[in-house]
């Protein structure tokens, strides 16, 4: 092999202080701009529901909201009467 086809091997420079600062800096912007475009774009995608569709998922949250709330206090009182029961058969008042 000749000297010409040897070569040696690729030496990294060390980026200076100043430009690792403006570097960072400038990298910084960019992905900020970039994510500011990118909520943009998808913020008009979004659509607002129409009021008959609020109307109909509030009657829909309220039903359920009054379903549970039955539900939970028809458990509650079987609980809290058969608590009741057997304190009272233990003897304690």
């Amino acid at each position: 092999m000749s000297d010409e086809q040897r070569s040696a091997p690729l030496k990294r420079q060390e980026p200076s202080a100043v430009s690792n600062l403006t570097g960072g800096v400038t990298g910084s912007w960019e992905k900020l701009s970039h994510f500011l475009s990118d909520v943009r774009a998808e913020m008009r995608k979004v659509v607002t529901p129409s009021r008959k569709e609020v109307e109909s998922t509030t009657s829909v949250v309220l039903i359920a909201v009054f379903i549970f709330g039955l539900f939970f206090f028809v458990v509650d009182s079987v609980f809290s009467r058969a608590v009741e029961q057997i304190l009272h058969r233990l003897g304690a008042q």
